[in-house]
């Protein structure tokens, strides 16, 4: 692959930190066998990937993941609020396709 074509893969990252930060970072990154900006994305992408799962990811104990499962099981009935809202979404549908009259507030 030409140098052109990799520069067209790749993005910058930039940041400004003090410099006692940037030391403890080199320190870091020499410590674990890596280029400064090598240990800075390594770090960064696996904190990002963390922090993803953690958001994405819902964690039930056993009795929670019962009561959820139960729930799914057996829902309550419709409250009055979404009755209401489900006659007015049918009653603002044109047609099949789920086209509606909408109006934001």
């Amino acid at each position: 692959m030409t140098a052109a074509a990799l520069s067209t893969n790749r993005v910058r990252i930039t940041a400004r930190v003090p410099p006692a930060v940037q030391q403890k970072l080199k320190q870091a990154a020499s410590l674990t066998g890596t280029t400064l900006n090598q240990f800075v994305i390594q770090t960064a992408l696996r904190e990002a990937e963390r922090v993803i799962v953690e958001e994405n990811v819902t964690r039930l104990s056993g009795r929670g993941m019962a009561a959820f499962l139960s729930a799914l099981d057996h829902p309550l009935p419709p409250n009055a609020k979404l009755q209401a809202a489900l006659q007015n979404h049918t009653a603002r549908r044109h047609d099949q396709t789920g086209t509606l009259d909408w109006v934001p507030r």
